[in-house]
């Protein structure tokens, strides 16, 4: 499973081993570095709580998405835009500001 995040067009790729075992700090970690690269302040977005819902929504959509994926959309989270798309991959999108964008995808293991 990998996540990539998105800031004004460039990319941070970060792979799960094991989406049933995360470890979120690290994960935060890796995104707070390239955030602050990048010269965002992530803080008050709450990433670190939106990331394992969806990292739960994706796990297990290399044989066909469950439920989870969709309800995760359904469901939303502050200040994004969460969208499923076909091959079950999760996206959030909001804007920082300045109107820059953030986007954060979430790709199961193929």
């Amino acid at each position: 499973m990998d996540i990539d995040v998105s800031i004004d067009g460039k990319s941070l790729v970060i792979n799960i081993e094991n989406p049933y075992r995360v470890d979120v700090k690290d994960i935060m970690n890796k995104i707070k570095k390239f955030a602050k690269e990048m010269g965002v302040d992530i803080e008050a977005l709450r990433i670190e709580a939106l990331i394992p819902k969806m990292i739960k929504g994706v796990a297990g959509c290399e044989a066909g998405c469950p439920a989870d994926a969709k309800s995760v959309v359904r469901e939303g989270f502050k200040g994004f835009d969460l969208s499923y798309i076909e091959g079950g991959i999760l996206t959030a999108n909001t804007t920082l500001k300045g109107g820059r964008p953030l986007q954060i995808k979430v790709f199961p293991e193929f």
